[in-house]
């Protein structure tokens, strides 16, 4: 019998090639259809191993969650941006490759990041979800995620609705 580690851990600048293909294959996955085509395309290719080489070296909080020795998912995450919503942290990003979700990895990145948030005093927290991606918005409702804002973000000449998701203590 073999055992498979999955560990959540801060990322290393060599996991920056990782991170870039995971980005790329989920975000193909979860807004194909949703932001029009050359948008999405510009919003991958702008996120290549050294952009996120870069974000890593700065002290950017990404942590990622490995399966084996595989980059299954990553969670980027640090103080709220959006000064009207009165919530100290933000998860700015989630995402789990395609064949890593509906296994429960994507609540324990989001549990290992919140737990992050926390310990370094920021005790309540917001996400944000594009409305028309129903698999988001149903796994932060689920989390127990409570929605407190709307708002709509332009890509290309389409706007979209987006909302976010809330967590105090």
């Amino acid at each position: 019998m073999s055992t498979t580690l999955i560990e959540v851990r801060p990322a290393k600048a060599a996991d920056a090639a990782a991170v870039a293909s995971t980005h790329d294959e989920a975000w193909r996955s979860a807004y194909q259809g949703i932001i029009p085509g050359a948008e999405l395309e510009k919003l991958i290719n702008r996120r290549g191993p050294q952009w996120w080489d870069s974000a890593i070296r700065k002290g950017s909080r990404v942590s990622v969650l490995v399966f084996g020795d595989k980059v299954a998912g990553y969670a980027n995450y640090g103080r709220n941006r959006a000064r009207s919503l009165h919530f100290e942290g933000e998860i700015y990003e989630l995402y789990l490759r395609p064949e890593f979700q509906g296994l429960g990895f994507g609540r324990r990145l989001f549990t290992a990041a919140r737990r992050d948030l926390m310990q370094s005093g920021l005790k309540s927290m917001v996400i944000w979800a594009l409305s028309d991606n129903d698999p988001a918005t149903e796994f932060y409702r689920a989390l127990g995620g409570r929605m407190v804002a709307r708002s709509s973000e332009k890509f290309g000449a389409k706007s979209l609705d987006k909302v976010a998701f809330a967590w105090s203590n």
